[in-house]
């Protein structure tokens, strides 16, 4: 180092070497690398809506930024990972990280927290939706889906509509249900274009007696267009009714385990008619019986950060001890999809902890239409939306 800095070097000290073209890529390439995980990390995320969950409010094809720090940013658990990528190289089956090194998670102060109706990104919880593997937090699969429900809220859907605390919350604007559709005959492809449809908006048809039925996920808006025009071929046209049992807290198939405890009628839910559930705060206490093991006991023995719990004859176990009542570790969310019977969310897996939080959705930075024709592409009335 230099420490007579005020003297005036001379020719020879000034002469450097020039830097080669490679290590000038070699810099700007590195440089670039660092920069853009550093701000994939801690400020602004690009994902992509690959599934129609969310539609209206976003649409397949939609490019977003989800802030990180609205609800503050993650520390990584697995350092030892290639840049850039989520769980595998990119075009590869080789996983992104190694596990040589784990760290505990913490999340650095956000300026906000989850709000009910928030649009959020996060790591969905149970493993059978992550390929079938034990993936570490920050890497599970993401999610998109609007917060209905907060620590310590009570949520219902009482005839689809969704009740926080015995108050309805507001709707989203472009809220989509599935409506039932029978016709004489085959609907023209050109009719679903028409109204605006595109292939994720309309189930597979089916033929039953001569008729031709189809599922249609449609704004109400949208139902009352297509309604009004009183074409001779529609049959019958209605809103349907999912009241189907295979939900949480007994759906088979999303990880949920009862642990062979008796069904209880009270809590045989569908996905428009659900609850009153309580949902998990931190710091809250519940007593352990047969009811709250077959709500909470799946999240306390896999999500809650308990090292050795199980549930065995009906009792919780941690550490080989029964505990007969349960003090939370963290703060647990409900997600629902505004499409709300084309969504496979919380009805369904249960609860999102707080650890599994990524991030707000903020804005549609680009929207492209893989159905139409190439002029049309790109739907420019979305361009920079934000997200509401």
């Amino acid at each position: 180092m230099n420490w007579q800095f005020w003297k005036k070097k001379n020719d020879e000290q000034e002469t450097q070497k020039p830097k080669s073209k490679i290590r000038e890529w070699w810099d700007a390439i590195l440089f670039a690398v660092i920069a853009a995980t550093l701000i994939r990390w801690l400020i602004m995320e690009a994902y992509t809506i690959p599934t129609p969950s969310m539609e209206n409010s976003l649409l397949v094809g939609d490019f977003l930024f989800v802030s990180k720090f609205h609800y503050g940013t993650r520390t990584t658990t697995t350092p030892l990972q290639v840049p850039l990528t989520h769980q595998k190289i990119w075009l590869t089956e080789i996983p992104s990280y190694v596990e040589w090194i784990k760290l505990p998670q913490y999340r650095l102060p956000g300026f906000t927290s989850v709000k009910n109706s928030d649009v959020v990104v996060f790591n969905i919880p149970p493993k059978e939706l992550n390929d079938g593997k034990n993936y570490p937090v920050d890497l599970k699969t993401n999610y998109i889906k609007r917060c209905v429900g907060i620590p310590g809220d009570i949520l219902e859907i009482r005839n689809k509509e969704v009740i926080v605390n015995g108050t309805p919350l507001p709707k989203p604007e472009k809220m989509q249900y599935g409506y039932r559709m029978v016709t004489k005959d085959p609907v023209n492809e050109r009719n679903f274009e028409r109204w605006g449809l595109g292939p994720e908006d309309v189930g597979i048809p089916s033929s039953t007696t001569g008729m031709q039925e189809y599922t249609l996920h449609l704004t109400k808006e949208g139902y009352e267009a297509i309604k009004a025009e009183k074409n001779s071929y529609i049959v019958s046209f209605e809103q349907e009714n999912q009241n189907e049992h295979d939900v949480y807290p007994y759906t088979a198939g999303y990880g949920h385990q009862t642990f062979g405890i008796k069904v209880d009628s009270s809590l045989l839910w569908s996905q428009d008619n659900f609850g009153p559930l309580w949902i998990p705060k931190e710091g809250a206490t519940i007593q352990i019986n047969d009811s709250t093991l077959t709500l909470y006991g799946n999240t306390i023995v896999k999500y809650d950060h308990n090292d050795n719990a199980k549930v065995e004859n009906g009792k919780l176990l941690i550490d080989g001890k029964e505990v007969t009542e349960y003090t939370f570790k963290q703060d647990y969310y409900f997600m629902m999809g505004d499409n709300r019977h084309n969504s496979l969310d919380s009805r369904f897996w249960g609860f999102v902890p707080a650890d599994h939080i990524v991030g707000k959705a903020f804005f549609i930075w680009l929207s492209i239409d893989s159905n139409s024709s190439f002029l049309n592409k790109i739907r420019w009335r979305r361009f920079l939306h934000i997200i509401d």
